[in-house]
């Protein structure tokens, strides 16, 4: 039997007031074992519930609890999923961590693919390590929605991709998913000469048949980096190859517009960007359903950005002439460039630099892979005495660290300058820039 280690207990709690305690383990919940935190949280959510409870003596309690529906009882276990999250079995020839540097935080190495932290967090799952009895597990917990990684509805296109024969299923998968009830949203990377053109278009019309239990599409550009050696050949996107994307993606959604209600399928920012068009409007992105995708980022921080100008029509610069200097990639650099026109336009000192990426390399421009040697290096001598501004989308979530495991404080000692974070947000972005810190 699964004796689950009980890591902590929240103060105040039910289980404070039971006698549980650190170290004590959850030996069944309403007399069913407990795999994983889906499980416990399914469980969980009944108003009466009994818990058996072995103490670290050995000694075994059974407790009887009424509570509120969905309330929890405060037990905070090891891992976040109770159970060790499922690791990936691909060896996807566009895979980001395959092309980490030496130096970057261990974490980054390992490679989740877990229907469970698609439901819980978002993150995008292949669905290649998932057997039957865990589709049924999804449809009867009803863990919706799920964030797929599609890349091509080519069965043997997708296997060739992601070098597993698992994934040839994918189609089989979403359909048995959605007509059990469970939302999808889908994600394409994009190779040049592999998985676009004709491709791409019989990705996008097999999976808008499925519409709307496949409700988005979002397509990212591959992301490449320096540190290719011994990895399969691929190249990224030229301006021109972008633009044609666009126009390709253009067609269908205006196709999809009329036939299904949505654009159903969304490219990235970075299309845009470096395929140097402009950002469609907010409208464009239909509720955002892939923002933490980079799809559509620009366009609300810019109507976030906008209206939180407008409400404050008499900012003027603080009386101290604080000057500030905003760090960022070099995708986000004319976009962040004109949003600091309209704040020099009412006063303030605002400089925006554009970070190379010497860490991972020359291709990578998004804000979110800058690195702390990189600014260290790249600002020193220029910060000084000046508030230097980063997207909080740099550092670990939650932390102040970097990818490189540079922290904020060694950044802010290097450069001998105050440092603010703003939340990738136009209305935090300008709430700190308005009060400097």
């Amino acid at each position: 039997m699964n004796k689950i280690m009980i890591k902590d207990i929240v103060k105040g709690s039910i289980a404070e007031d039971l006698g549980i305690r650190k170290g004590d383990r959850l030996i069944s919940l309403n007399g069913k074992q407990v795999i994983d935190i889906i499980d416990y949280r399914y469980e969980m959510a009944n108003e009466f519930v009994e818990l058996e409870i072995e103490k670290s003596s050995g000694e075994r309690y059974v407790f009887e609890i009424e509570k509120d529906y969905n309330e929890d009882i405060g037990l905070i276990f090891e891992e976040e999923l109770i159970d060790r999250p499922k690791r990936c079995q691909n060896k996807c020839i566009f895979c980001f961590i395959d092309q980490l540097p030496k130096g970057v935080r261990k974490s980054l190495f390992f490679k989740d693919d877990d229907y469970r932290l698609s439901f819980l967090q978002g993150n995008f799952v292949t669905l290649t390590n998932v057997s039957e009895e865990e589709l049924d597990r999804i449809i009867r917990y009803k863990l919706s929605p799920l964030y797929v990684s599609i890349h091509t509805t080519n069965k043997d296109l997708r296997v060739k991709m992601m070098k597993n024969p698992k994934a040839r299923n994918v189609m089989e998968y979403l359909k048995k998913l959605v007509q059990g009830g469970i939302e999808i949203h889908g994600q394409i990377v994009l190779c040049p000469e592999i998985n676009d053109g004709r491709e791409l278009d019989k990705t996008i019309e097999d999976l808008s048949f499925l519409y709307p239990g496949v409700k988005s599409v979002a397509i990212v550009p591959v992301g490449l980096t320096d540190h290719r050696d011994n990895l399969y050949p691929l190249r990224p996107f030229t301006p021109k190859e972008m633009r044609e994307v666009i126009e390709q993606v253009s067609s269908w959604q205006k196709k999809l517009k009329e036939k299904l209600g949505t654009s159903f399928v969304f490219l990235s920012d970075e299309f845009y960007v470096m395929g140097k068009l402009p950002i469609p409007d907010y409208d464009h992105y239909e509720g955002f359903p892939q923002i933490e995708n980079g799809v559509g980022l620009m366009a609300l921080f810019k109507r976030q950005f906008e209206e939180a100008l407008r409400r404050k029509k008499t900012l003027i610069r603080r009386k101290n002439n604080q000057s500030f200097l905003i760090a960022t990639g070099f995708a986000a650099y004319d976009f962040m460039r004109d949003i600091s026109q309209k704040l020099e336009s009412i006063g303030f000192d605002v400089e925006v630099v554009p970070i190379v990426n010497k860490f991972f390399g020359k291709n990578i421009t998004v804000a979110g892979l800058v690195v702390g040697k990189d600014i260290i290096e790249q600002l020193k001598g220029k910060a000084k005495g000046k508030t230097l501004v980063i997207p909080r989308v740099m550092l670990k979530e939650g932390s102040d660290i970097f990818l490189d495991d540079v922290n904020l404080k060694e950044v802010k000692n290097a450069l001998e300058t105050e440092i603010i974070v703003s939340e990738v947000d136009g209305r935090d972005f300008l709430q700190k820039i308005y009060r400097g810190r």
